[in-house]
């Protein structure tokens, strides 16, 4: 089988992405986001449950006990910012805690985001935003103060930046370590004309001798440009690159 041209390999990327949306667990499938307060929290349909689930479903479901930063439903302890669930149906909740809040993340494949998914826009792919950037590593992991689109601050780690010249400007990006990856949250001046205004995002592999490779035909959506219940964290000043990136992702609906 022949290797994938460069095209392809993004098109196939695209593909991969656009599909993961869609998917049950992908973010189109957010359909509410709910903040514990300590004790027994109510679950169900009925309009004054603390967690309310879809039209449909049980109007009393059961309760999520918050108890000393310990999530329980049903006997079983849910563990914050992991891969553990409830199930209710074809629904399903997970535990994420942000900015020392715990909240409930209500995931429904039949979302009204999902039925009425147009899919995602982008711009051609070009390999001049395929980039080997110089990696500076920081003689100790820099703390930076990552701010989401709900105003909660936390301080990560960034493990150095990434140094190249694109469109004939200068660029320094600084990311974070997500799964084993270099995460990239930037602006740029397309930001709020064709592309989601709060920003973009891009993953890369783990530098490799002093190099990080770039494809921003890879640049992509934060999840809230899709659903009102995500938490994204918004751009460090420091990487709003002083370019228009005419590459990846454009604003979602907008063609």
């Amino acid at each position: 089988m022949a290797a994938l041209t460069f095209k392809e390999g993004v098109e196939q990327w695209r593909a991969q992405y656009e599909a993961g949306l869609k998917a049950p667990g992908g973010w189109l499938a957010v359909a509410g986001l709910f903040w514990l307060h300590e004790g027994d929290n109510a679950v169900g349909s009925d309009a004054q449950s603390d967690v309310v689930l879809p039209a449909g479903a049980p109007a009393h479901a059961g309760v999520m006990r918050f108890k000393s930063g310990v999530v329980t439903w049903a006997g079983k302890t849910l563990k914050a910012n992991s891969d553990d669930e409830a199930k209710l149906g074809s629904l399903s909740m997970s535990i994420i805690e942000r900015g020392g809040k715990t909240g409930v993340r209500l995931r429904d494949p039949n979302a009204e985001t999902v039925r009425h998914f147009t899919g995602c826009v982008w711009y051609p792919i070009a390999e001049k935003w395929h980039v080997m950037a110089k990696w500076v590593p920081y003689a100790q992991p820099k703390k930076l103060a990552i701010t989401n689109i709900l105003g909660m601050t936390d301080q990560e780690d960034s493990p150095g930046y990434a140094e190249f010249t694109l469109s004939g400007k200068q660029v320094r990006l600084e990311p974070v370590i997500e799964n084993a990856q270099l995460f990239f949250m930037f602006k740029d001046s397309t930001s709020g004309s064709t592309t989601y205004g709060a920003g973009r995002f891009l993953y890369a592999d783990m530098p490799k001798d002093g190099v990080a490779e770039l494809d921003f035909n890879k640049a992509k959506n934060p999840p809230c440009a899709f659903t009102a219940y995500a938490t994204c964290p918004l751009p460090p000043k420091q990487n709003t690159m002083p370019l228009a990136l005419e590459a990846g992702e454009k604003k979602y609906g907008k063609h």
